[in-house]
């Protein structure tokens, strides 16, 4: 029993991340629980969890864009409000979230934009409400916290997803709408691009870090938002998981300190394998020497004897595909592909 002050706090401090992490590990024993599907006609919920919008033509082509795939759209209440950087205060922007899993009338909601400010907002979503009204949720980048942070609080499958400002591009649109609307157990993979006058294609290319596949629950998503979870209650159950990452605009050591972050928390070593997406613009950066990012990712991967491929359609890029967090798949690192063993939405 605690003896003194600070015996009492570390006490107070491990009980309740142990009653966190129990949490979790039920939500998880019980399954993936399963939005209903998006259906055509069917209202989005359009929030901003991160960056404002500072022009007003950005917000109309999101909605057109959400129209024109079949859906009435409901704008959140500060959808277009900012504080700094911010799409309006912390308690705006998750009141608009919890608003709208409480709202009978909205079938799923989707982010606008990424940026910066999810993890602000993380511990204030009403995790028990979003339990009880499952719904489609979805966005990538900063939204990683998100979509992490509401899969392992409630045990919802929810989506790796083009935010509305994304471009709809006809490989976008496929993807979403085999996962999130015809709930197909579709094989995510990357587009064909046929070289138009070289010997090989250039673009959409995947390398086979380290053959083999393997089953598990999708989690992953921007790795440097993903490493900033490390530690809290919202990171994601990595036991045999296959994990995807992708990032843009940071530096190769920057890459390299956030999976040293995974590795040291002990997520990678309970991985079932790594999927690896696009890493834009992540270079060497000024000063002595980096390692490559091959290097890196050797580094850190080929230790787990596990498989692991390069260049799937995940990241900031124009076409992207929607990967379920939370759904079962299964992985082939030599042909680039994760098979959903089921399908992402009831």
């Amino acid at each position: 029993m605690p003896t003194s002050r600070r015996d009492l706090l570390q006490f107070g401090t491990t009980a309740a991340a142990s009653l966190l992490a129990g949490a979790s590990a039920s939500a998880q024993a019980a399954g993936p629980l399963r939005p209903p599907r998006l259906r055509a006609g069917d209202t989005l919920g359009l929030v901003s969890p991160a960056n404002a919008t500072f022009e007003r033509e950005p917000l109309r082509i999101a909605i057109e864009s959400l129209q024109a795939l079949g859906f009435q759209v409901k704008q959140g209440a500060h959808v277009s409000a900012r504080r700094g950087p911010f799409a309006g205060t912390d308690a705006q922007r998750a009141a608009d979230v919890n608003a709208m899993f409480a709202d009978d009338s909205v079938a799923g909601i989707l982010a606008l934009t990424g940026g910066s400010g999810c993890n602000r907002i993380v511990d204030r979503l009403d995790y028990d409400l979003i339990r009880r009204r499952p719904k489609f949720f979805g966005g990538f980048s900063d939204l990683t916290s998100l979509v992490n942070a509401i899969h392992t609080r409630t045990g919802l499958v929810t989506f790796h997803s083009p935010v509305a400002s994304s471009e709809w591009n006809d490989f976008s649109v496929q993807s979403f709408r085999a996962v999130a609307m015809n709930a197909e157990a579709t094989v995510l993979r990357n587009p064909v691009v046929r070289p138009a006058d070289d010997l090989v294609a250039r673009e959409e290319r995947i390398s086979t870090v380290r053959a083999g596949r393997a089953q598990g629950r999708l989690v992953g998503g921007n790795l440097t938002v993903l490493a900033s979870l490390a530690g809290t209650p919202y990171f994601p159950d990595c036991r045999g998981a296959l994990l995807f990452l992708e990032d843009i605009n940071e530096y190769i050591y920057r890459i390299d300190r956030c999976l040293s972050t995974l590795r040291l928390n002990g997520a990678l070593s309970q991985l079932a394998g790594v999927v690896l997406g696009r890493f834009t613009k992540c270079e060497p950066g000024d000063g002595y020497g980096s390692l490559t990012l091959d290097e890196v990712f050797d580094d850190y991967f080929l230790p787990l004897n596990v498989p692991v491929f390069r260049g799937a359609a995940i990241g900031h890029i124009r076409r992207k595909l929607t990967v379920p967090v939370g759904a079962l798949a299964e992985m082939d690192a030599e042909a680039g592909t994760l098979r959903l063993l089921g399908a992402a939405v009831a």
